[in-house]
């Protein structure tokens, strides 16, 4: 099936916008278990119709690997489209984790008595209407529209023309598993298509509530830039793994190896490695030859490329030191301390997620209290940065802020609060006039 040519009501962004910001508002009504049992229906459905997906799939990464032959796609970007069976059924497990998690909506933050008879409720609430951009990866599908689906919110949704067609199969997909729950607008969840709608969607401030880029630094920089809505995101994923004085070795070769090439083309992958000088010659030898079996370019600082003997390593630049490369390129520089390393992490990191390995205690709480970034782990790797691991089910993206969300966004990041006051006829003015007084008393 060309999912292009699907029969589907053509409309320009601004009557998209406008229809999802009634879906919200319905929606957020929604019982907990119709939203849970719609989620469910969407899993089945994506398990139930591998063969489209796949099909879909195929014709986007035929076109891509054209892209890819002509230098106009990177092999990264091209592994990001892809789908496989294994990666179908972890579409539909992240699905129903989602529809296993609590409620996130109506939870009770904080109930204050003001005054006797006058009580003062926070509660979690949707935020609205979501925008979320990305490129490649079609599975961001069902991770973003099972997590607004489940936290009451509409998603307005603009992939990458590379996979155009895996996107329609998937959105095509889940509104027909949500005809079955009347009571759920199918325009809870919508999708566009050409950097024109980007354009016009970054204005609408009236019906979209917040964007949400996932992309190269420069292309969330422009969205901020253009935007008159609020925007969560990161530019990009600059993580470093430091091993210690103190560290375990084989301990440290395999966190480095695994938060380099399990994946290389995440955000949560590392791209450099500092290495303590004084254990760089007995790591780095053995380490450099593991990576070069895997495929890995190494690039290092004047110490490592005397370490690395007789394997040719290329000297690392400036560049390199601030270089996302998202594929099997590794820049390695030795430190002569945790401080070093540290300083190294404040000029180049991007504040996304940081690892130290050791086994010395008060180095570990230092580097741990003193790195600012999302995430900040001990004798872990880097990969483990991501929210269907941290168990939120799946995740819309990684924030690097420090407002609103942060890490990982899962459900808690798409709900805002409200604040509801319980009353029976009381009025500001007898409080001014002293005729009565706020107790302010914590009830939870």
């Amino acid at each position: 099936m060309n999912y292009m040519s699907e029969a589907v009501e053509q409309l320009n962004v601004a009557e998209v916008a406008s229809r999802a910001r009634a879906a919200s508002r319905l929606l957020a009504i929604v019982p907990s278990e119709r939203r849970d049992a719609a989620l469910q229906a969407a899993a089945d459905a994506i398990a139930a119709r591998q063969t489209e997906i796949l099909k879909a799939n195929q014709r986007d990464c035929e076109q891509a690997l054209r892209g890819v032959a002509t230098g106009h796609m990177t092999g990264a970007l091209f592994e990001r489209l892809r789908i496989t069976e294994q990666s179908i059924k972890q579409m539909a497990a992240g699905v129903r984790q989602v529809a296993a998690l609590p409620d996130p909506l109506g939870r009770s933050l904080a109930v204050t008595e003001l005054d006797e008879g006058l009580t003062l409720h926070k509660e979690s609430c949707p935020i609205g209407v979501v925008g979320i951009i990305f490129e490649a990866r079609p599975e961001i599908v069902p991770q973003i529209a099972a997590l607004a689906l489940k936290s009451g919110n509409s998603v307005i949704l603009k992939g990458g023309t590379e996979a155009v067609q895996s996107n329609q199969a998937l959105f095509s997909i889940w509104r027909q598993a949500l005809q079955q729950f009347p009571e759920i607008p199918a325009e809870v969840i919508n999708l566009l298509y050409t950097r024109d709608d980007v354009s016009e969607m970054l204005s609408l401030a009236d019906d979209i509530d917040l964007i949400i880029p996932r992309g190269s630094r420069e292309f969330v920089s422009h969205v901020a830039e253009h935007s008159s809505i609020p925007v969560l995101g990161h530019g990009e994923g600059l993580c470093h793994v430091y091993v210690d004085r103190a560290a375990d070795l084989p301990k440290a070769l395999s966190i480095a190896f695994d938060s380099k090439v399990q994946y290389p083309a995440a955000c949560n992958a590392m791209e450099t490695l500092l290495v303590h000088e004084e254990v760089a010659a007995r790591l780095l030898p053995d380490l450099i030859a593991r990576f070069r079996a895997a495929g890995v370019e190494v690039r290092g600082c004047p110490r490592t490329l005397k370490l690395a003997e007789a394997q040719v390593l290329i000297a690392a630049s400036e560049e390199d030191w601030a270089t996302e490369y998202s594929d099997l390129i590794i820049s390695i520089r030795i430190v002569a301390s945790v401080n070093e390393a540290i300083a190294h992490i404040d000029h180049y990191g991007s504040g996304h997620t940081e690892a130290i390995v050791t086994e010395d205690r008060d180095t570990a709480a230092h580097f741990l209290q003193r790195v600012d970034a999302a995430g900040v782990y001990l004798n872990v790797s880097t990969r483990f940065a991501d929210g269907f691991r941290y168990g939120f089910g799946a995740e819309l993206g990684i924030s690097t802020s420090k407002l609103h969300a942060r890490g990982p966004v899962g459900l808690e990041g798409l709900t805002t609060y409200k604040y509801k006051l319980i009353g029976d006829g009381q009025t500001v003015a007898s409080y001014v006039e002293g005729e009565r007084s706020f107790t302010h008393r914590r009830k939870s």
